[in-house]
């Protein structure tokens, strides 16, 4: 393992850059530095979800992993040409989210976000997720990224999204769903 951070403040990035894990320094509004902030938002998203009291064991362990591999995710990212996720992940986040989705009724209307407060944390990770989706196909644009990084942030949007289902129905024992004929309102 490198070295730990023993001083947090350093003043490097005073003039608007930060350091990459190549040891480059590029704006701290690029492409790059965009993709792996968000991932990192993402994961603190998740950590918030994961303070709620009394999450099923399984969302709890599933979730744990998650944030396992979001970290691996950044640092991929912070370091050009590096990669780190593959194929095995994707299909673990597809066998989490089917074993999940199973015992879930077919949605026939949309749902709201909300339903307890785990199922509300997961809906705004859910979201964060799509924009660090975003955000690594805006650096995709411009510079090479793995595939299997994208995939995964798509999957792992579509994972919160059944999570979110689960928590509301564990927590409220129903969704919130749309009405969409409100009279007028």
């Amino acid at each position: 393992m490198g070295n730990r951070l023993s001083k947090i403040y350093t003043r490097t990035g005073d003039d608007g850059t930060t350091g990459l894990g190549d040891g480059t320094r590029v704006r701290k509004d690029s492409a790059r530095v965009e993709a792996f902030g968000t991932v990192d938002e993402l994961n603190s998203a998740l950590g918030v979800l994961l303070a709620v009291p009394a999450l099923p064991a399984d969302i709890l362990e599933c979730l744990t992993e998650v944030q396992h591999q979001l970290f691996d995710l950044g640092g991929e990212l912070c370091i050009p040409g590096h990669t780190v996720l593959a194929a095995d992940q994707i299909a673990g986040l597809e066998r989490t989210l089917d074993a999940f989705n199973e015992s879930l009724p077919p949605l026939k209307e949309f749902i709201l976000p909300g339903g307890g407060a785990a199922a509300a944390a997961c809906h705004l990770a859910r979201t964060v997720a799509r924009r660090a989706e975003r955000r690594v196909w805006t650096l995709a644009a411009c510079e090479p990224v793995n595939p299997y990084a994208l995939q995964y942030l798509n999957r792992l949007s579509d994972l919160l999204f059944v999570l979110a289902r689960v928590l509301a129905r564990h927590e409220r024992g129903s969704e919130v769903l749309w009405r969409h004929e409100r009279g007028g309102r």
